[in-house]
């Protein structure tokens, strides 16, 4: 049956990134980072109480709703919009995206606080640590999001982590950082409906991409997101990159590299890999 992860088990957890993807090009974005083996290891353990449930489904845990806090900031170097100094209007269409695209799963957010931060060295992408450190608000149940205009890549989160006694400087770091122009409106082409901060909040809910491992292996660790060789790129219909193993790419799931007007849908799996891992480390610290 389902139990909450000891206090023990979760000593081993550590912090990783994941980065939406480290080399951009007119066709799409790939990720140069992966997730350690740590966590490869928590998440097999997540996979095998889930295989146990399944086959027996009356000891299957029932999740209540969730409700999460979200401190949003904007780093700019001058308070000219065009130089990602985000209007409230902007952001708060922003925040509709991911309210929307989270609520079918039981997952709600409330705005808690914006802040506006006028220093060109973070909004250089320089110094993050710094950023992360001066501005992050609220506890490790709270959601913050940076959004400078400068980054190498779309976006990158942490994923759930917790280090020996406190959280310390993990909690400091914790949350997303995105580039500016991928929000409702941007200047990202293809990627600018705001479904960047949807992907970024599944990693800190604990999801991996759907085409982790490849045709081989555990894959993501879930057992409804079919197995996928490599990211999506577009908006490929009926793409089956691994045709030995059922089901075509779930290049409509959020935790893929498609287009975001591709975007449409967690799994039921997915959806309860995120609940576990907010009742099971989230909340807990």
């Amino acid at each position: 049956m389902w139990r909450p992860i000891t206090a023990g088990f979760l000593a081993t957890w550590s912090v990783v990134f994941v980065d939406i993807g480290d080399l951009f090009d007119q066709d799409g974005f790939t990720c140069g980072s992966s997730a350690s083996e740590k966590f490869k290891e928590i998440s097999k353990q997540f996979a095998r109480e889930e295989e146990a449930l399944a086959r027996h489904p009356g000891r299957r845990r029932d999740f209540q709703e969730i409700q999460v806090n979200v401190y949003m900031h904007v780093v700019a170097p001058s308070r000219n919009e065009p130089d990602g100094y985000l209007s409230d209007e902007a952001l708060e269409r922003q925040f509709q995206v991911l309210k929307t695209d989270y609520e079918p799963t039981g997952i709600f957010f409330n705005l808690k606080s914006i802040d506006k931060t006028v220093n060109a060295t973070w909004a250089s992408n320089t110094d993050l640590k710094s950023m992360w450190h001066s501005l992050h608000n609220g506890s490790y149940s709270d959601l913050n999001l940076w959004f400078i205009p400068t980054l190498g890549d779309y976006g990158f989160c942490t994923l759930p982590a917790v280090g020996r006694g406190s959280l310390g400087q993990a909690l400091l770091e914790d949350g997303c950082t995105i580039r500016s122009d991928t929000i409702p409106g941007g200047r990202a082409k293809n990627y600018n409906l705001g479904k960047t901060v949807t992907h970024e909040v599944g990693h800190w809910f604990g999801l991996l991409h759907t085409f982790e491992g490849g045709c081989e292996g555990d894959g993501d660790y879930i057992d409804d997101t079919p197995a996928q060789a490599s990211p999506s790129i577009g908006c490929p219909e009926g793409r089956d990159s691994c045709p030995e193993k059922p089901g075509l790419d779930p290049i409509q799931n959020f935790m893929d590299y498609s287009y975001d007007a591709c975007y449409k849908e967690f799994t039921p799996g997915q959806v309860d890999r995120m609940m576990k891992v907010w009742n099971g480390v989230l909340q807990v610290f």
